[in-house]
């Protein structure tokens, strides 16, 4: 779910950069439901619960670690079982970031493709928890859905 939220997120993010207006015109803006994308997007979906599935196995592996060294070392002050953790949540950190990372390429690049083939000056996310109204946008979802197959 850490994962899934994030994406959300990261989506969001990556539209805000693309509103760009061309020329004295009006702008042609599309719109994506970045949860539908998230949920519906093999590629997206399949990384998501990759990414979730490695983080678990990180999370368990790292508990097992900090109880060995516990049982082996019971005279272990407090601060070094609180460094113990701080580095295991590092590493988790960076886990997560790596993932999160791997989503916004793939997305960009699906954007991208979807953007330069209908000619859109900008995609924003319209998504149910972030939620926006922009009279006469086009709706891309199942177009970014089917560039991530």
């Amino acid at each position: 779910m850490k994962l899934r939220k994030r994406t959300t997120v990261l989506i969001a993010a990556a539209f805000a950069p693309m509103m760009l207006m061309s020329g004295c015109g009006q702008a042609k803006i599309g719109y994506i439901d970045g949860d539908r994308v998230t949920k519906e997007a093999p590629q997206i979906s399949s990384l998501v619960d990759e990414g979730n599935q490695k983080i678990q196995e990180a999370q368990q592996q790292a508990e097992q670690d900090l109880q060995q060294k516990l049982k082996e070392n019971p005279d272990m002050s407090q601060e070094d079982a609180q460094k113990l953790q701080q580095e295991s949540q590092r590493k988790l950190q960076a886990l997560n970031q790596s993932y999160a990372l791997q989503l916004r390429q793939k997305l960009d690049v699906a954007l991208g493709a979807v953007a330069k083939k209908q000619k859109l000056d900008a995609v924003v996310n319209n998504s149910q928890e972030q939620p926006i109204a922009i009279s006469g946008a086009v709706d891309v979802t199942d177009d970014v859905i089917a560039q991530l197959q």
